[in-house]
């Protein structure tokens, strides 16, 4: 959807000083971390993404684009739970890493995208950001939505508790978690859209009931058509002002049919067009200033295709998010070049 009226003129007038530095570089940061759950194998996943083509593919684009590696996480030999939370400690840590290293890629002018790993990475991935972009905002791309508490969790995972960590109407929901102390909510449950839930949680559904946050499930996608999801969201976030963009993508957004090798799998997801048109979409608002795509477990896989197939989609997202374009790209020709044969004739 193309943004038009005086929300475009808006748009257009007003770059944010946060996004004016950062609209010609992309940084990537490599997070391989598996410790937010309990299946082993998505620590492989910054790799098996930057082995479909992630460099190549955005170098392509109209940006530098510096791969800055894997961040290197310490996994400490003594982590008990904390009630039924599994290595809070070694998690804590990890986000508090990865915060510092996406506010550094930020501050530095460029777009950080952070490969995971799992989908815990997410509450550093956002809190870096907002250290230099408080007024961010936050779209959620996920078949879960995330926001547990460890008194609502089901599993204790960190990595489906991701979103409560930021939210500062939750701050009285959430006790003190050992290796959180560095955190400190600052979203509001206002800034905040997720898109393609299907798998939420009982006390999930309450939080976002009681909270009144924006969201999307796939029936609602089923029933409005992607178009006006988007169209929903973007006023949502940007009609009250614009502001920087986070982009926080689960590859389980899709379909288990388009993405195989993932942990949670949820049947009646995202189509590839559905996927492709969000990230345009958000692509198309100029505002997109960080993202994180996480949760590609090659190990989970049933085949070596299914992991192709997987982390291809994976750069395909990124990349449509950093202006890939389904007609193909434009900016390598501002005219139709003159041959050498026409111009030697001119000549004559």
């Amino acid at each position: 959807m193309a943004l038009r009226g005086p929300l475009s003129q808006f748009l257009k007038t007003q770059l944010h000083a946060c996004q004016k530095s950062r609209a010609h570089s992309v940084a990537i940061l490599g997070a391989p971390f598996s410790k937010g759950q309990k299946r082993r194998g998505v620590e492989h996943g910054p790799k098996a993404i930057r082995d479909a083509g992630l460099v190549e593919r955005l170098s392509n684009l109209d940006y530098p684009v510096h791969d800055f590696g894997d961040l290197k996480f310490q996994h400490l030999e003594k982590d008990e739970p904390f009630m039924h939370v599994p290595f809070p400690r070694t998690v804590g840590r990890a986000n508090k890493l990865l915060a510092g290293a996406v506010s550094r890629a930020i501050v530095a002018g460029h777009t950080s995208v952070m490969l995971g790993g799992d989908h815990s990475l997410a509450i550093g991935s956002v809190a870096g950001h907002a250290q230099h972009c408080p007024d961010l905002c936050l779209i959620w791309v996920d078949a879960h939505a995330d926001i547990n508490t460890p008194d609502t969790s089901p599993s204790g995972n960190l990595h489906g508790q991701s979103v409560a960590f930021m939210l500062k109407e939750l701050q009285d929901k959430m006790p003190d978690i050992p290796g959180f102390s560095w955190m400190k909510p600052f979203l509001s449950s206002r800034d905040l859209v997720y898109i393609g839930l299907r798998d939420v949680d009982p006390g999930e559904h309450m939080i976002l009931k009681n909270l009144g946050i924006q969201y999307f499930s796939m029936r609602d996608i089923d029933r409005m058509g992607i178009q006006r999801v988007m169209e929903v969201t973007l006023d949502h976030l940007l009609a009250r002002k614009q502001r920087p963009i986070h982009l926080s993508f689960d590859i389980d957004a899709f379909d288990p049919s388009l993405a195989p090798a993932t942990g949670t799998p949820v049947n009646g997801g995202l189509t590839y067009r559905e996927g492709i048109y969000i990230t345009e979409e958000i692509h198309n608002t100029g505002l997109l200033s960080a993202m994180d795509l996480v949760e590609v477990n090659p190990v989970l896989a049933a085949s070596q295709e299914a992991v192709e197939t997987t982390a291809s989609l994976a750069v395909d997202v990124i990349a449509s998010s950093l202006g890939q374009t389904r007609e193909g790209a434009h900016g390598v020709y501002q005219e139709v070049p003159v041959s050498k044969e026409d111009t030697e004739q001119l000549r004559l």
